[in-house]
């Protein structure tokens, strides 16, 4: 590790660490973020695992308790993250986990079960799964633009000097603003 000085004020570098909940690296990969978010959210439902498996609970109360105890958990900072197609991926999958449990299986023609498909959840919750939900980014955006000489609008204005690494370049905040706008 080395320490950079900035007047009377030292400053370590770190390859990764943890604020206010959120992770980051030195590489700004948000997947390892989004995994820890997904484990936590895991965390929570198997806390409520009990009364998620309640017969006394309807699956509405259910899904109630899902978008308001388990999802924030998992979205919580989602607002700054760049998601690629994996992560959009990773974070359905595990909500479809949840989704699975909440509503069971279906009871085929001949009597036996078989789990929901993902078309099926879809039409359950109307279309309203958890990528779909973190479009708060547009409403953050809004936010940021109605901000007068603040840090973030400082940054969402920065034009970085330099050349970028080879390679495909990563997706930036502001195009995936852009692609939610479509």
């Amino acid at each position: 590790m080395t320490n950079t000085c900035f007047g009377q004020h030292k400053f370590e570098h770190v390859k990764e660490i943890s604020y206010l909940g959120s992770q980051m690296n030195q590489t700004y990969s948000i997947s390892s973020e989004i995994q820890a978010r997904i484990l936590s959210g895991n965390r929570c439902h198997y806390a409520y695992g009990k009364l998620m498996k309640s017969k006394l609970l309807n699956r509405s109360s259910k899904l109630k308790i899902y978008k308001s105890l388990m999802r924030p958990v998992v979205t919580y900072g989602c607002e700054a993250w760049t998601l690629t197609n994996r992560d959009e991926q990773h974070l359905r999958i595990s909500e479809r986990r949840i989704l699975r449990k909440i509503f069971g299986p279906v009871q085929n023609e001949d009597g036996s079960e078989r789990i929901r498909m993902n078309y099926e959840l879809n039409e359950l919750i109307r279309n309203a799964d958890i990528v779909r939900f973190m479009n708060s980014r547009i409403a953050w955006l809004g936010h940021v633009m109605w901000m007068d000489k603040r840090t973030p609008k400082r940054i969402l204005q920065w034009k970085p000097i330099g050349t970028r690494t080879k390679g495909i370049p990563r997706k930036s905040w502001i195009a995936n603003i852009e692609e939610d706008f479509k």
